[in-house]
């Protein structure tokens, strides 16, 4: 039976509506790495007992301790989170007023050192031997220090500035840096435009390589890199992101090994983590994040480990 014209026009109508619903569900699965995100998800169903035992299998974690503020840094802004396993301490740094700030993995605040002359601190990690290096977004430098208890401030000018390129990058620069002791690298994450990991050779001190050596995207499925760090027992890298409200974790090789989201509902989270912009992991395998402006959390593996559905979107 043929349509009548006003038929027709509804029809049609109709079948753009829906080319337009797909066409935007399938733009908007691709923005926000839905779609990668259920790759992970899938690759996780496939490791064995003994490959989840031997990573650190993130959906195996749960919040113990969430959104305390750290005291004293209500107006300020932490990013990053380094863990230093002499003093069994954490370090952030905070950018509208430069500092570094050394914590307890209870989330108090046990010391201020200011950061003179920067202008926009973004990474910290503890090396070896009482250093630790620290970024500037905006000056697009990495400066090691060395660090002990008596240290009350640290300054431009102290030690040499490492040049890391990308003078176009503005506020997207890098932002998560960590220790690789076992390779004697550090790891930087550049946060966007485009999302991008890099290494630098380096003996834990001050000496660092000529030159920083791009890695593999690994398909990383963000929509920024906000925080590394290293799990100091099986070498795999944590990376952190604010925009996807995702951590993943990455084998020796890169691959991605499993993840879990900061959204609320998920992994013990009441809430949703605000901003994430620091992670690090201490010798036991508990997990510690800041949150812009000064919340604190910490994530605990669970002797049961659940697979749930952690698909949610960002």
């Amino acid at each position: 039976m043929a349509l009548t014209l006003p038929q027709f026009n509804r029809r049609s109508r109709l079948l753009l509506a829906l080319a337009g619903a797909f066409i935007g569900c399938v733009a908007l699965t691709r923005y926000m790495h839905w779609d990668d995100r259920a790759l992970v998800w899938l690759g996780e169903q496939q490791l064995t007992p003994q490959q989840r035992a031997a990573s650190i299998w993130l959906p195996g974690y749960k919040a113990v301790l969430q959104g305390k503020p750290l005291a004293g840094l209500e107006e300020d802004e932490t990013s990053d989170l380094a863990y230093n396993p002499v003093t069994g301490t954490l370090f952030t740094v905070t950018g509208k007023s430069p500092t570094l700030v050394e914590i307890s993995r209870e989330g108090e605040v046990l010391r201020r050192i200011p950061l003179k002359g920067f202008s926009n601190p973004e990474g910290v990690a503890v090396l070896e031997g009482g250093h630790v290096a620290v970024t500037d977004e905006r000056r697009r430098t990495l400066t090691i220090f060395e660090l002990d208890p008596q240290t009350r401030e640290l300054a431009v000018g102290q030690a040499p500035d490492f040049d890391l390129g990308f003078p176009d990058s503005g506020n997207k620069g890098f932002e998560g840096i960590a220790w690789d002791p076992a390779q004697g690298r550090l790891l930087l994450g550049k946060e966007r435009g485009p999302t991008a990991m890099f290494s630098l050779g380096s003996d834990g001190s001050r000496a660092l390589g000529e030159a920083l050596r791009p890695l593999p995207s690994y398909g990383l499925g963000m929509r920024n890199l906000s925080a590394l760090s290293i799990d100091p027992r099986t070498g795999h890298i944590l990376v952190l992101s604010a925009q996807s409200n995702l951590l993943l974790e990455l084998d020796e090789q890169g691959q991605p090994v499993s993840f879990i989201s900061l959204l609320g509902g998920f992994n013990g989270l009441d809430k949703g983590i605000p901003r994430a912009e620091g992670v690090a992991m201490d010798e036991s395998g508990d997990i510690y994040v800041v949150s812009e402006p000064n919340l604190f959390y910490v994530f605990r593996k669970q002797l049961v480990a659940s697979v749930d559905s952690h698909l949610a979107p960002n």
